[in-house]
């Protein structure tokens, strides 16, 4: 806590809820707050507010709502907006819809900083991770939603496909952008809705319904190195396993590992001085078959193939050949003599050819970390669960769902023996019990006023007086508690 603000005293029962050690409420988020400069990046990505609730505080009651037990932002207004803050549901929500609002400059400040802080440059494997998700949404006045193929179902759905860009560590995943990809099919626009064209919001549209993926990939990348955070490889499940991301990746200076396809994508290799253009099923058939290899220390056989695959564009008059290596893998509890049409074996592309089977696998295997943060995302951050109708709000909540998982990043890294989850529940816990002492008090408030009522005579001042000075202390306690108050942001800030 800061020495330099006065306490108030709170009654003995709410006191010993909120200042009970095993309950502290400052030390998960509120440190997290700090350590990744929360404030000083709300300033510098832009963010700015004229008049009433700071624009500091309009942030953290977007970044809070998610981590108490409610369904939904106006469902926090309703039950818990008045322990964390005196303003109105309105001050969210205008947040959420504004235009000019760059929620991907405080998302990356907040994970440059996260990156910078647990010194992650010092890293033995940095790799770029991309991969995409699908929220299933199908209300008819939501901005942005399309028809998209959701491999998980095999099925088209419709909703919001999210485009996310991570760096995966041996010791953390941070996620580094987001954008919302809108297919071409079942389009839901601007619901007639007139935009600037010159906002944020506007331009991000025009991103997401021009754009391919691979060109929104692209775009993210350049933008993580020039932020300051640099990876030496770029890691891909096989629906980002063609030749446009190769080629963006070796563009960007970065080694490719994705696992591909099966797919027509032909190989050239030469045998016996003879070049043959052949697939990976074919490849597989004649030249891997009988030629499985036990991976050491690992619990897979696998077979690598130098290649050459020519990653010309459509435009382009002439090939650009590339030396590759191809890597099929399969469980060693699979049949050896398996057919080539089985599905019982995977293939993995890395442009350095000098990579061993083992390093290959262990790199790749970082992307898992990506898995996990979209089913933290999903299940228990908030993504895209805002229910709000525009695009500029859609935006946000991929960001602010981002920046909520980056804190407890933040938190395992700082005490090495949490889990991200460890940390997501300490936080939930430690907000509801703040929100509890909030309850506990609305029922001492109202039996105080009573019994001030049968003493009002000797008072001297009406009971409404009384009891709004008591309010007035007991809102000053709650919001110090979670050190957000404004003396101690300033001198953070400064």
């Amino acid at each position: 806590m800061n020495s330099d603000t006065k306490q108030h005293s709170l009654p003995s029962l709410v006191g010993d809820v909120v200042t009970d050690p095993k309950r502290y409420i400052d030390n998960l988020f509120s440190d997290g707050w700090k350590r990744l400069k929360l404030e000083k990046n709300v300033v510098q990505s832009g963010f700015k507010k004229r008049s009433g609730v700071s624009i500091t505080e309009a942030v953290f009651l977007l970044l809070v709502w998610k981590w108490l037990n409610v369904t939904s932002i106006g469902m926090f207004c309703r039950k818990s907006l008045q322990a964390f803050s005196q303003s109105h549901k309105d001050v969210m929500y205008e947040l959420l819809k504004r235009e000019d609002t760059n929620w991907r400059a405080l998302h990356q400040g907040v994970a440059k900083q996260c990156y910078s802080n647990h010194d992650l440059k010092q890293s033995r494997v940095r790799a770029f991770v991309l991969d995409d998700s699908i929220v299933t949404r199908k209300g008819k006045k939501l901005e942005g939603v399309s028809s998209h193929f959701d491999h998980v179902t095999g099925r088209h759905v419709m909703g919001q496909q999210v485009l996310t860009l991570g760096l995966a560590t041996e010791d953390a995943f941070l996620p580094l952008d987001s954008q919302i990809f809108v297919s071409q099919t079942k389009v839901h626009g601007l619901d007639g809705r007139h935009i600037d064209k010159r906002s944020v919001a506007a331009k991000r549209y025009e991103e997401a319904v021009t754009k391919t993926k691979p060109e929104m990939s692209g775009q993210m990348l350049k933008r993580a190195q020039r932020g300051g955070i640099p990876a030496d490889y770029l890691l891909a499940d096989a629906w980002f396993g063609t030749k446009p991301m190769i080629k963006t990746a070796l563009d960007l200076n970065l080694k490719a590992i994705l696992r591909m396809k099966k797919n027509n994508t032909k190989y050239r290799v030469t045998t016996n001085g003879k070049e043959s253009a052949l697939t990976a099923k074919e490849l597989y058939g004649r030249m891997v078959r009988k030629k499985w290899g036990k991976v050491q220390g690992m619990s897979y056989r696998a077979a690598p193939i130098k290649v050459e695959l020519d990653i010309s564009g459509k435009a382009e008059k002439l090939p650009r050949w590339i030396e590759i290596q191809l890597l099929f893998v399969k469980g060693l509890n699979e049949s050896k003599d398996a057919d080539a049409g089985k599905k019982d074996w995977a293939l993995f592309l890395s442009t350095d050819t000098e990579l061993s089977i083992r390093k290959i696998l262990e790199i790749y295997a970082l992307r898992w970390g990506i898995e996990v943060y979209f089913k933290e995302a999903k299940q228990h951050l908030g993504l895209l669960k805002e229910q709000t109708r525009t695009f500029a709000s859609h935006t946000a909540s991929i960001h602010l769902c981002a920046i909520r998982y980056l804190m407890l990043v933040d938190a395992k890294l700082e005490d090495g023996e949490l889990r991200v989850a460890d940390a997501r529940a300490n936080i939930k816990d430690h907000f509801e019990t703040l929100n509890l002492a909030a309850k506990l008090w609305l029922i001492f408030r109202s039996i105080i006023s009573d019994t001030l009522q049968d003493c009002r005579k000797d008072l001297g001042i009406s009971v409404k007086q009384l009891v709004e000075c008591i309010d007035d202390r007991i809102q000053s306690f709650i919001i110090q508690s979670l050190q957000l108050d404004t003396n101690t942001m300033r001198l953070e800030y400064g």
